[in-house]
């Protein structure tokens, strides 16, 4: 299977994009159990998708085979059209310009908002490194960048751990961010949220996709359709309905085997 493109006019040429994100063919079985089961999915370069399905469809596992996690029984896994990630490791994926945001955050509570942000722009330091590291002055402006994009800068001196879960929430997606990774992968980050969080971490998530590709696995339906993004329906480990939400909620085999559950 060759690599979809997608071409865009620009004046009198057309552009062509490959995907920065390919999977072809994926399977990946546990105990006899698979979990992916040829699935076929790709993701456009600054493209925001919302990832949905019925528990046990295979979207963990979808982000597991992504990073790393997780190696695939068979199949094709390319990052921007020829980077083989089936042949490298979490931190090898990690340093590609993959980042992968948990539903359960992992942030250094007792440190400050900004000292978790410079932490996470020290790298793969060693801990020693990471404790001397200092920024320089373009470091320092993309912290404030980042803080304002989480909207934390009224907070950047606060103890992590002193945070709403949503706040902690968008300082994980912070400490990814400000790695400048190409692809972000997000599982649920409306989960547990009021709803004043939810509205702002949606908005959030389309602008940091205005220079990055960003995949959202979600459940809360109504979070999804403020994404405005086109969804993708898995189920038993394969695309079950690709396209935007209305399409997708009016997919009679999606509403019999998830929607309508």
């Amino acid at each position: 299977m060759s690599l979809p493109q997608t071409n865009v006019r620009v004046g009198a040429s057309d552009v062509r994009f490959e995907p920065i994100l390919y999977l072809d063919g994926v399977t990946v079985s546990f105990d006899g159990f698979r979990a992916l089961n040829a699935l076929s999915f790709y993701v456009e370069p600054g493209e925001l998708r919302a990832v949905i399905g019925p528990n046990g469809a295979g979207k963990t596992t979808m982000m597991d085979v992504i990073t790393g996690k997780t190696r695939p029984d068979a199949g094709t896994i390319l990052f921007k059209g020829t980077v083989d990630l089936t042949k490298s490791d979490e931190t090898d994926i990690a340093n590609l310009g993959i980042g992968r945001k948990f539903q359960k955050p992992t942030i250094f509570e007792q440190h400050t908002v900004f000292e978790n942000l410079e932490l996470a722009l020290a790298g793969d330091r060693s801990i020693f490194a990471s404790l001397f590291f200092r920024l320089d002055s373009e470091q320092r402006d993309r912290v404030d960048t980042v803080l304002d994009t989480i909207a934390l800068k009224n907070l950047a001196y606060e103890e992590a751990g002193s945070l709403s879960h949503g706040q902690k929430q968008w300082l994980e997606i912070g400490m990814l961010l400000i790695q400048d990774p190409e692809l972000l992968l997000v599982d649920e980050p409306a989960a547990g949220m009021t709803d004043a969080e939810t509205a702002q971490t949606s908005d959030m998530l389309k602008e940091i996709a205005q220079d990055h590709s960003v995949v959202v696995v979600e459940h809360d339906m109504e979070f999804v359709k403020s994404l405005e993004s086109k969804v993708t329906v898995l189920h038993e480990g394969s695309v079950l309905a690709e396209g935007s939400l209305e399409m997708v909620q009016n997919d009679q085999t999606v509403v019999e085997v998830y929607l309508g559950r």
